[in-house]
């Protein structure tokens, strides 16, 4: 029996193309994953990561009927926009004469698998959550050719005669677990030491993904060391973890850290990795520094205390200013998950997530500004932020099977704000990108990098305190004519220089 993990071609998002969003829902190991528990079991497994620059869906189409496998495993992931293309991709198979049973699996597939059991008749099976041992006893099943419905995890059309949950219990100690297949070592590797999150924001998959809920689950140590030391030995040097919660839990997970840094500092890597706010102390961050920690993503969110409680966040901003403290004294400069627009934001609030970033020098680096200006709470199907915001009536769905949705700002004042600043910020990444530019990112910043900086702050500062004095034309018409003349301004400015 020959089984096909894929990682499909990614297109990248006009509108969603530097949101950090993209991290959980792209860079997760899956595919990897799912290969190396197949293998385990001595399936014939043939891992095609399709996912890196280059890839187009006819090549990977070719490939995949010139392998022609009895199961093909997909790690489906959501790319906004462009994400119907991989339907039409599966469609395409089946036109072609491709009879394998096709089996989807990951985050967004979960979280959505009636609609697309529903809707996709291509698609035979979804492993709902946690997928390893899913997979697995989904391919003993199809090559002994046993019944498939009483796979724990498995979701098949038939599951939409009840309302019935389909999600896997997830293992309790992750090190059951083969570690990851890979398709090359080049640049920096990924890593996964632990899996869920303790809490359970309400814009976030992650907890819904795992448990419906916050669910956190750390590999040991020793377990970790074992996966790093291995792939040290073939050359690797520079790591990132990408656990949306590196740390853990309380004194058990600082414990944990600990122990694991001990084991890695004679391995003399560098490494990157996410983590809360209220997680870092002195000891944590010198053992991290000390063991080889040379970036890390700090989950802020808001420095408005009443936004925190509203997605459920279970931090306070003096946490999150003491934490970023402690980092530079610790010789690392963090990188910063901020929403400063949420649906139930008041222009206080934004006054608020202003001053948070100026008091903690946040809005420094024109590339970091630029980011942190302009995020919006993304709404997507399975959280509890999606939920809410359908029970009020205030969800606009959009996306394949409703995956992403918009939420109605409940103050017009903050969503002409946002309307205006992210088009203003999204013209400046877009000029960041381009390799000609004179703030083309990997520049050094320079005098039109920092006038730009001071100038989106600017823009800040003055369309809030337009909508605080009651300065806002909501009419459409209005609105766009003041972001094209904002574009023309940045584009203007940054023309100067070029």
């Amino acid at each position: 029996m020959k089984i096909l993990v894929l990682e499909h071609p990614r297109i990248t998002s006009e509108k969603r193309f530097n949101d950090i969003a993209n991290t959980p829902l792209w860079s997760c190991l899956m595919g990897g994953y799912a290969a190396a528990a197949l293998e385990r079991k001595d399936f014939e497994v043939i891992f095609l990561d399709e996912a890196g620059p280059g890839s187009s869906f006819d090549r990977t189409k070719e490939k995949t009927l010139l392998l022609n496998p009895d199961l093909l495993c997909v790690n489906t992931v959501y790319f906004w926009e462009n994400t119907p293309v991989l339907f039409d991709f599966f469609s395409e198979l089946r036109t072609l004469g491709f009879q394998g049973h096709i089996n989807l699996f990951g985050f967004f597939p979960s979280l959505v698998f009636r609609k697309i059991l529903k809707t996709c008749d291509p698609v035979d099976s979804i492993a709902v959550g946690e997928f390893e041992h899913t997979l697995v006893e989904l391919a003993e099943s199809l090559k002994k050719g046993k019944s498939l419905e009483t796979i724990e995890g498995l979701a098949l059309k038939s599951c939409l005669k009840d309302n019935a949950g389909r999600m896997r219990t997830p293992k309790k100690n992750p090190d059951v677990f083969a570690f990851p297949k890979r398709s090359s070592l080049e640049g920096t590797v990924t890593l996964l030491a632990s899996r869920g999150c303790y809490n359970h924001c309400s814009f976030c998959p992650v907890p819904s993904f795992y448990n419906q809920g916050s669910l956190w689950q750390g590999r040991s140590p020793q377990n970790v060391s074992e996966e790093i030391k291995g792939l040290s030995a073939k050359g690797v040097t520079q790591f990132y973890f990408c656990d949306p919660n590196f740390i853990g839990p309380g004194a058990k997970g600082k414990k944990r850290i600990l122990d694991l840094m001990d084991l890695i500092k004679p391995l003399h890597i560098k490494f990157g990795m996410e983590t809360r706010p209220q997680d870092l102390d002195d000891d944590i961050l010198k053992k991290l520094v000390d063991a080889g920690l040379e970036s890390l993503l700090m989950g802020v969110e808001s420095g408005s205390p009443d936004i925190l409680g509203r997605i459920d966040k279970r931090s306070v901003p003096a946490q999150s200013s003491r934490a970023i403290e402690l980092c530079r004294k610790h010789g690392i400069e963090p990188e910063i998950g901020f929403l400063m627009f949420v649906p139930d934001s008041s222009i206080h609030d934004l006054k608020e997530n202003l001053a948070f970033l100026m008091e903690n020098r946040l809005l420094d680096r024109l590339e970091r500004t630029a980011n942190l200006l302009c995020h919006t709470q993304i709404v997507l199907a399975g959280t509890s932020g999606y939920q809410r915001f359908e029970k009020l009536g205030r969800l606009n769905k959009s996306g394949i099977f409703e995956f992403e949705a918009e939420a109605d700002f409940s103050d017009p004042a903050v969503k002409w704000v946002a309307a205006l600043l992210t088009v203003a910020c999204h013209t400046v990444l877009k000029n960041m990108s381009d390799s000609f530019s004179p703030i083309f990112w990997e520049n050094p910043d320079n005098t039109i990098s920092q006038t730009v900086n001071d100038y989106l702050i600017r823009l800040s500062y003055t369309l809030i305190d337009q909508a605080l004095e009651g300065q806002v034309n909501l009419h459409p018409e209005n609105i766009e004519q003041r972001k094209q003349e904002l574009m023309d301004k940045i584009n203007s400015m940054i023309k100067k220089w070029g």
